[in-house]
């Protein structure tokens, strides 16, 4: 085992992809385990803010969009979720996982979407926060996750596109429209830079993912990057970022950004954010009436596999 480990560590410091059947310490399965799975968990529960304008999108162009974005979406779940299958996790039981409260998702979602503005809001902020971190993961040293995010990263920075072409459509409409977009970034914001997660000191997981390389960058450089990439966005949209303490460092070129709201995010993390009961119960009730398609298909599977072996 030891030379086992050794191994393991100098692929590592090689750059050389772990696949699912190398030797691997227990802790780096388990905290792939836990990452993959909460990373298929938040695609699949960000389905539902999103879901919850179909029926009501401002045109048919903006109706077919959203819904293909939203199947992209159960997609990303599916390869994230296969993903962590190939490190012995069983589907089943990450989603009951999920519903009994002992799996995250990302907390952004447990925020409502009051309005047609949210919703280009998500596309643009939080997709274009999820991007940030997610381009980094094509690079992560386990191989099954690296190339699932390579397909999730190309449709999720169409995601961002058209989140910015609504935002921009409402930016530059009527008074009321433009005030509605403003609204939205203002309820949004701050939310997305939680998405990275707490400041490195107080991340219990950061240090040693990233000795893994499972991670490739701290919460605070992807934080500091997505600032970067989209305080520009926000002015040239006309709106106004919701922090008065932002400024641009002339020295550095990054921007200097106000103090988020921890109590908030732990808040939200712990189940007592807006949406999280509603969010659960929404999977609760998906799952549970959604046993029969399981059941009929394992008695499929297993019906074909009996064929086969007549034939064999």
């Amino acid at each position: 085992m030891e030379n086992n480990y050794q191994k393991f560590e100098q692929n590592i410091a090689n750059e050389i992809t772990i696949e699912a059947k190398d030797q691997m310490p227990d802790a780096y399965r388990k905290t792939l385990i836990r990452q993959i799975g909460q990373h298929g968990h938040s695609e699949i529960v960000g389905m539902l803010p999103e879901g919850n304008w179909i029926t009501r999108a401002p045109t048919l162009k903006r109706k077919a969009v959203l819904l293909a974005k939203v199947q992209d979406e159960a997609g990303h779940g599916l390869y994230l979720y296969s993903a962590a299958e190939t490190l012995g996790a069983d589907r089943d039981d990450m989603m009951e996982k999920l519903i009994d409260g002992k799996m995250k998702y990302s907390s952004i979602f447990n925020y409502p979407t009051l309005t047609w503005a949210d919703v280009a809001a998500i596309g643009w902020l939080v997709d274009g926060a999820a991007i940030v971190n997610q381009v980094a993961l094509c690079r992560t040293s386990y191989g099954p996750y690296a190339r699932a995010m390579v397909r999730i990263c190309k449709e999720e920075s169409f995601h961002q596109r058209q989140g910015f072409e609504a935002m921009m459509a409402l930016a530059n409409g009527t008074p009321e429209q433009k005030q509605m977009a403003q609204d939205a970034v203002n309820r949004y914001w701050w939310p997305a830079l939680m998405m990275f997660g707490p400041s490195d000191e107080h991340s219990p997981n950061s240090a040693q993912s990233m000795a893994w390389k499972i991670k490739r960058f701290s919460n605070d450089e992807l934080r500091q990057k997505f600032v970067d990439n989209t305080v520009p966005q926000v002015l040239q949209l006309g709106l106004e970022v919701p922090d008065p303490d932002l400024k641009l460092n002339e020295e550095t070129g990054h921007y200097e950004f106000g103090e988020i709201d921890w109590h908030e995010f732990n808040e939200v993390i712990a189940g007592r954010g807006p949406c999280n009961h509603e969010r659960i119960e929404a999977r609760r009730k998906a799952w549970e009436n959604g046993k029969w398609v399981r059941d009929a298909a394992v008695v499929y599977a297993k019906k074909q596999q009996l064929e086969a072996n007549k034939v064999a």
